[in-house]
């Protein structure tokens, strides 16, 4: 609307001021003409009646003074003369409305006796007797005499005077309100033109638009506010850009964090979140049954009593969760508004690894503790014997020498084995690579089991599909893993029993199954066959059929791993096994 803008609201202040000024100064100005020109005229008539009263004591000639008087008066007014002899003359008028003069007006009806009997001047306005008409009148006495001059006119003459004098006064003011309103409207716009534009490039900055600029065309107060709007911007565009680097850092440090972050208000809602912590409120939803809300991302509620321990607590709190199977450590602390907490910060820290970790080492203790109490003790309880010379007879004593030097060797060959896969899984495994024919590389191997399968009363052969003759590998690593899995495989199996190696070659890779029809593993031990102290015998009896140190597998699948390639079991309860693995071949390099 015209009137809410500066423009309007300026324009209108100004006019309303001048109007009112205007409207003092005319009332004043009609009060001062209006008394003006009644104190003219009866100055005028004053005038009048005092040169014809001195006419009447100069003269004693009736006819000279009336002729006289009828020239110096105005011809819309009429003189009374009333001489000393007590004669009345009243002269005549243009206005014939205008009554004549009577002897009553001076003694009733108008009350003029002061003029005759105390010699006094007289100023009136009257209503003539017997009539609607105002007139003014003045009368003066004639010295030397009992006679007295009266003059009166109409006040219409006056009125229309008075009338004159308002339209004029009102014509200027018109003139001078048209003159305002054009000069309010100019100084306005000049004065509003520029905060317009102001308003314009402060709608741009809103719009991100930082490079306006307001022109400067006055030195005055405005043109220093368009400097120190234009200033402004400047900053502005520089705070903004260091405030969006500063965003982007924190965002991509935040982003790039391996630990979830999520910053949470007093309700719960997350403000910002980084991957991690996405992935982890998405399993804790799925896990739950519920449903992410993208426009109303809350906290699950059993997260919203942690937010609102720490709210109410106002200090850090520390909480460890367990969803999809992996365990979470949350480290939730309260954001601060001055001294009000305004929401909290959680880090959220996977720690599943560091568990497993933990438990593999926690088990590798008690596996290698486990592993050389055995030995130890039947070391120590057969080296009693022979110190306490329990053995009498010499085969006795050679009997369990012969033990001690087999779990010495055990305890020995449990050693290497621990030295070997700690090596390996520190990546200082040596590989030795050749050039060799499968074939008879595979057909060595075997030769050396035919005994231990005979004696077992267990089928040993071989299956192959050769298509290149020539592999590349380090047959003394490939050869430790041959032993394992075949070894595994012979002593798991009962008598009258197979077990088959399937060998391929190709341009490709080696391949190479290792497949039995023995007791087979449970389904629920397949994903810890290759673990360090792995072994299916639960009860961890000891026995020559079942002997082992349980990291056979763990061996065979780091030098696997070594040679670019994988290793896989499958296997059936009471129905077999088959570990298989295979080797690219790049003969490059």
């Amino acid at each position: 609307m015209f009137w809410k803008s500066v423009v309007g609201k300026l324009a209108i202040t100004i006019l309303l001021l001048v109007s009112f000024v205007l409207l003092i100064l005319s009332i004043l100005l009609l009060e001062f003409f209006e008394n003006f020109h009644i104190e003219e005229a009866e100055k005028d008539m004053m005038q009048t009646a005092t040169k014809v009263s001195e006419l009447v004591e100069q003269n004693d000639d009736k006819s000279i003074i009336r002729e006289t008087t009828n020239r110096v008066k105005d011809p819309a007014s009429r003189v009374a003369i009333l001489f000393g002899d007590g004669n009345l003359w009243v002269s005549d008028s243009a206005n014939d409305d205008l009554s004549d003069f009577k002897e009553s007006w001076i003694e009733n009806e108008i009350d003029l006796t002061r003029v005759v009997t105390n010699n006094q001047e007289i100023r009136k306005q009257i209503v003539l007797p017997n009539t609607e008409i105002e007139a003014m009148i003045v009368g003066t006495p004639i010295e030397n005499s009992d006679g007295a001059i009266f003059v009166y006119q109409s006040l219409d003459v006056i009125d229309q005077t008075k009338a004159e004098t308002t339209k004029i006064i009102f014509l200027a003011a018109g003139i001078a309100i048209i003159l305002t309103t054009i000069f309010a409207f100019f100084l306005s716009t000049r004065i509003t033109s520029p905060l317009i534009k102001m308003r314009e490039a402060a709608f741009d900055l809103t719009r991100g638009e930082f490079n306006t600029k307001v022109p400067i065309l006055t030195h005055d107060e405005i043109g220093g506010l368009a400097m120190a709007f234009n200033r402004m911007g400047r900053q502005l565009k520089f705070h903004i850009n260091a405030l969006h680097q500063e965003k982007e850092q924190l965002s991509s440090i935040v982003s790039s964090m391996a630990d979830g972050v999520m910053t949470l208000n007093r309700n719960g809602d997350m403000i910002v979140t980084n991957p991690p912590a996405e992935r982890f409120i998405e399993d804790w939803y799925f896990e739950n049954n519920l449903i992410i809300h993208e426009e109303n991302r809350k906290l699950p509620i059993e997260l919203y009593e942690i937010l609102q321990e720490v709210i109410d607590g106002e200090k850090e709190a520390v909480h460890e969760l367990n969803v999809q199977g992996r365990s979470w450590v949350m480290v939730m602390t309260p954001l601060y508004d001055q001294t009000y907490v305004r929401g909290a910060v959680a880090v959220l820290r996977d720690m599943t690894e560091e568990r497993r970790l933990d438990k593999l080492r926690k088990d590798f203790i008690a596996n290698v503790s486990h592993e050389l109490r055995t030995p130890i003790s039947m070391l120590q309880g057969y080296s009693e014997a022979i110190v306490d010379n329990i053995a009498e007879s010499k085969e006795e004593k050679n009997e369990l020498a012969q033990i001690i030097y087999e779990e010495s060797l055990r305890m020995g060959r449990l050693v290497n084995e621990l030295l070997d896969l700690a090596r390996m899984e520190a990546g200082h495994i040596q590989l030795n690579k050749e050039t060799l024919e499968v074939e008879t590389y595979v057909e060595r191997i075997m030769k050396k089991f035919n005994g231990l399968a005979n004696d077992n009363q267990i089928e040993l052969r071989m299956t192959k599909d050769i298509t290149e003759s020539n592999a590349l590998f380090d047959p003394d690593r490939l050869e430790q893993v041959f032993t394992n899995l075949i070894d595994n495989a012979i002593r798991h199996t009962a008598e009258n029993g197979f077990v088959q190696v399937l060998v391929e070659c190709s341009e490709s890779e080696l391949h190479v199954a290792i497949e039995d029809n023995g007791s087979g593993i449970p389904e629920e031990d397949l994903p810890f066959v290759f673990e360090r102290f792995y072994k299916a015998d639960k009860s961890r009896t000891r026995n020559k059929q079942k002997k082992g140190t349980g990291l056979g597998l763990a061996i065979a699948r780091n030098i696997i791993d070594a040679h670019g390639g994988i290793i896989s079991v499958k296997s059936k309860v009471n129905k077999g096994t088959t570990f298989s693995f295979k080797i690219p071949q790049n003969k490059s390099n």
